[in-house]
């Protein structure tokens, strides 16, 4: 039998030496495997010539008829024009880039085959820089087999390449050197294909296979593998979590004095959905081992304050907590919110963001060090090498998944300086419904807060094209104008040393 194909390296393949080698290791193809697994984006459909009369803006289609006309057009860009028709209409072919060679290729009475996007120009529709060929009159073209693959690509790799190298992968492929993890029961109650034929097909889907479920994804073939690739995902995180639950934990038996301390002083009580929630949390508290849990609720459902319950039955216990948000603006929030109902129990709530200096920021770091701040409210800044705890035992994360595995887990590090794993409490305002819970976050425990306090509004959120900026703009300075207050978030997508205008 073959050796497994995720030992054969990609220098087996003819044509690939170490520079075409290095190329593709950018996209993490290393192995004869990787290739079977780098899997085309989207396919184009060049097997029938379609009429041009048929056609709509937007298609990527195989034409075919005779020029019959070619000059080059003078405007803001140079550009060889090319007009065809067939027996059903006629388009342009347009070049910004051409040779006086390929010029007389392409005079007039020549007969040509070519494929791209319709587009619309100035003279109807067009097709910017096609793939052709010259034809004799009574040349036959071979109308291809397959939908034609379209593979992610990094510099220097193309798609001829990059074919050429599948197509060896594919001659080595049988059923018997790619492990088929999924047991034939399993694939016999989903109907599901062998991982070959699956791999096979999404290399070379026929010119009868249904190019829309192929575009949505929903394609037996592709669904096999997003079977196999999310239920090794569950598997993995299912592993995961039984193996933190092994871990031990501070044990906190009861919600505790202050709790109560902090619910008397508020001017409402919780609704039946925090309660709820609470006790669920205070359960997983009580169990010996790491709380993992993931609180859902929508925004002004009262999540903060089911956290600040958890917080207070920590502290009781004698330990410190960290809360932990993805912006500035959300940790501030926070920081107001518990300094608000904490200050006046005694308790010190310390405050770590990135752009806290000088005295403020040694003051903060001494007192979470000691043990002297009780709740630690901040952004990724506080697992910096430099904020070292006393004796963390509870991390709350508000909307994880802004935050990388590696920040969670270091956050997580600090809290066992005395040999226990630190609790943790997940908040998220995105909707996860059950299935995609159980699937993303298998690891967790969920709670679902479906309740609003009396006298919340429910919120709407709505999503508005960008061609509408000026509506919205003009809503929120409306807003404004009647003494409400509103805030505009902008996504930073790398550091800039240049100095910004901030928009808010």
């Amino acid at each position: 039998m073959m050796d497994g194909l995720d030992t054969q390296d990609v220098r087996e393949l003819k044509g690939v030496g170490d520079a075409m080698a290095e190329k593709l290791a950018k996209q993490h193809l290393h192995t004869v495997q990787d290739l079977l697994f780098h899997l085309p984006i989207r396919y184009q459909d060049r097997t029938r010539v379609v009429p041009i009369g048929l056609l709509r803006f937007g298609d990527e289609a195989v034409i075919e008829g005779q020029i019959t006309g070619s000059e080059i057009k003078m405007g803001k860009r140079r550009s060889l024009l090319c007009r065809i028709k067939d027996h059903t209409g006629t388009l342009c072919l347009r070049f910004f880039h051409f040779s006086a060679a390929q010029k007389k290729q392409l005079e007039a009475g020549k007969r040509v085959r070519c494929f791209g996007e319709i587009r619309r120009g100035s003279t109807g529709f067009e097709i910017y820089h096609p793939e052709y060929k010259v034809i004799g009159e009574d040349e036959t073209q071979e109308e291809t087999a397959q939908l034609t693959p379209i593979y992610p690509l990094t510099e220097g790799l193309t798609q001829t390449k990059i074919r050429q190298l599948c197509e060896q992968a594919l001659a080595r492929l049988t059923p018997y050197n790619l492990q088929e993890w999924l047991p034939d029961e399993i694939r016999t109650q989903f109907s599901l294909p062998p991982l070959s034929d699956a791999i096979h097909f999404l290399h070379h889907p026929s010119r009868e296979a249904n190019l829309e479920l192929l575009r949505s994804g929903s394609h037996p073939a592709q669904y096999r593998l997003s079977f196999e690739e999310l239920m090794a995902h569950q598997l993995s995180l299912i592993g995961k979590r039984t193996k933190a639950k092994q871990d031990a934990a501070i044990k906190v038996q009861t919600a505790g004095e202050l709790s109560q301390r902090l619910l008397q002083q508020l001017p409402f009580s919780p609704t039946n959905a925090q309660s709820r929630v609470f006790q669920e949390i205070l359960t997983d508290l009580g169990a010996g081992h790491p709380m993992l849990r993931l609180v859902q609720g929508d925004v002004g459902s009262g999540k903060t304050l089911v956290a600040a319950l958890a917080a207070a039955s920590v502290v009781q216990a004698g330990y410190q907590v960290a809360i932990m948000a993805p912006t500035e603006i959300l940790a501030e929030q926070h920081y107001n919110n518990f300094r608000q109902w904490f200050k006046p129990l005694g308790l010190n709530v310390a405050w770590m963001i990135g752009k806290l200096k000088g005295k403020v920021r040694e003051k903060e770091l001494a007192d979470i060090a000691s043990g002297a701040a009780h709740i630690v409210v901040g952004t990724h800044a506080l697992f910096q090498d430099t904020v070292e705890f006393d004796r963390s035992a509870l991390a709350i994360i508000d909307e994880q998944h802004r935050f990388g595995v590696h920040q969670r887990m270091a956050l997580r590090e600090k809290g066992m300086k005395h040999g226990f794993q630190p609790h943790q409490l997940i908040m998220t305002a995105t909707p996860i419904p059950r299935t995609l819970a159980m699937s993303a976050y298998a690891d967790l425990d969920c709670s679902i807060i479906d309740e609003l306090p009396p006298g919340r509004t429910p919120v709407n959120t709505i999503v508005v094209s960008d061609q509408r900026r000026q509506e919205v703009i003009d809503r929120v300075k409306s807003a404004c104008e009647e003494g409400k207050q509103a805030y505009w978030v902008c996504t930073l997508i790398e550091e800039s040393r240049s100095p910004a205008t901030p928009s808010r």
